[in-house]
């Protein structure tokens, strides 16, 4: 399996909210992805297999601390580690300008990416009731970067 990781671009908005309606049940509109591509301390990354769009990750790089706001994994792509090296790739790329913490909220009944986040580290460290749409609560989730880890 040949996969690359690159930022994601306007020309790339099509082929991630096809994604992006695929994976998610409150799908992000053109507008936010629009507007994430204008802000600076925005990262986006997508992550290409053997020339489609995989996975993709949304970020927010702020004073040594990195917020995942949206990482998904089309479903024809899952259960083959992609989201763990484009989340490895983020924190790598993180690393060179001094990341020391990652923070993200996942939906409480997502077992399968709660599972994920403790493998590569992740700990439980609170939650937000009602925070999704739908009502569904969300598992607040840190990643302590020490130098050499992570």
């Amino acid at each position: 399996m040949k996969y690359s990781i690159r930022p994601m671009e306007e020309k790339d908005l099509d082929a991630v909210l096809q994604a992006e309606a695929e994976c998610h049940s409150h799908p992000w509109s053109m507008e936010i992805f629009r507007r994430e591509l204008a802000n600076t301390v925005a990262r986006l990354r997508l992550l290409i297999c053997d020339g489609e769009l995989a996975a993709y990750l949304c970020a927010w790089y702020l004073v040594g601390e990195l917020h995942i706001h949206n990482i998904a994994t089309r479903p024809a792509f899952r259960r083959r580690g992609l989201a763990l090296e484009l989340l490895k790739s983020m924190i790598d790329e993180c690393r060179q300008s001094g990341l020391e913490r990652v923070f993200l909220e996942v939906r409480a009944g997502n077992v399968a990416a709660i599972a994920l986040y403790r493998t590569f580290g992740f700990s439980e460290m609170g939650r937000r009731q009602g925070y999704y749409p739908d009502g569904e609560d969300a598992v607040l989730m840190e990643l302590e970067i020490k130098d050499g880890e992570g």
